[in-house]
């Protein structure tokens, strides 16, 4: 597999923290496209977080509503990448996704495997300490990099995801345990939180899993038993009719396994926390 770092010169102010760089990588015959903002200071030894977005978007979607935690990415040794699915689609674990990506099969993992490498490369951060985030369906990439490459992965979030049920599903899970945040919503009607159907631009992508299941299915692999630990997290947004209620397993020596149940929560993110931010607070909880 031919695999080869390609700069695209496209360079944008980003107001407060630096310039806006384009990058591609060639991936078997496909140039694969990713953003990050450019540090003033190489992360040394620091951290590297994929933030994905839904099917249909585009990385610039994601710089938006990732802003505040990309703020203090310098601080916190951070390397931000926002990458793009190929024609705006992941080839996840969908089995009958009907993305040009899916039919394609699509190399996620050959293009992801890059973009780390490069990253160590180019900024030498930390191998050990690579996340990853999505919404939607960049939730569903989150869920594939955790299920087929727990080595190269250390943690995951997947936003208003549920994984796919057993039938729709086309991946080979490794079957490890790895740390995983959930943060979904119960009156989702594209992910649906208790599990069915799901539909993308009125296309069938198969069943998925309720939230419960997926939540269980990553603490089940961590080896929890009982019941969760379960908070209410602060309404500090009475404004979007949304609680928050969290249900943590976290022992020493295990993975930790969060869910946030956005009570009245759609297909949308939640007023209360910025969900990006408290991702990296969890991934920040591994060290």
């Amino acid at each position: 597999m031919k695999q080869i770092p390609v700069l695209i010169f496209l360079l944008i102010s980003t107001a407060g923290y630096g310039q806006l760089i384009t990058d591609s990588i060639l991936v078997e015959g496909h140039y694969r496209v990713f953003q990050y903002v450019e540090p003033k200071k190489k992360p040394v030894n620091g951290s590297l977080l994929f933030i994905m977005h839904g099917s249909g978007g585009s990385s610039s979607e994601m710089i938006k509503r990732a802003a505040k935690l990309q703020a203090t990415a310098e601080t916190e040794k951070l390397l931000i990448v926002y990458p793009n699915g190929y024609q705006h689609y992941w080839n996840e674990c969908r089995k009958y996704s009907t993305a040009v990506a899916n039919k394609e099969d699509i190399n996620e993992q050959a293009f992801f495997t890059a973009m780390i490498d490069t990253c160590s490369r180019r900024f030498r951060i930390n191998k050990s300490n690579v996340y990853a985030a999505g919404f939607s369906g960049g939730g569903h990439m989150a869920y594939k990099l955790g299920l087929t490459m727990p080595g190269k992965v250390k943690a995951i979030a997947a936003i208003v995801a549920n994984m796919p049920d057993s039938a729709s599903c086309d991946c080979a899970l490794s079957g490890k345990a790895l740390p995983a945040l959930i943060i979904n919503g119960t009156e989702d009607n594209v992910n649906p939180y208790n599990g069915g159907e799901m539909f993308v631009n009125k296309a069938s992508f198969g069943v998925v899993k309720s939230t419960e299941n997926s939540f269980h299915y990553w603490a089940s692999l961590a080896g929890y038993t009982g019941d969760p630990v379960k908070t209410l997290l602060p309404d500090t947004d009475t404004a979007d009719h949304k609680t928050i209620e969290q249900y943590s397993y976290r022992q020493a020596n295990k993975p930790p396994v969060t869910l946030l149940k956005v009570i009245g929560g759609k297909h949308d993110y939640p007023g209360d926390i910025d969900v990006y931010v408290y991702a990296w607070e969890f991934f920040r909880s591994l060290k």
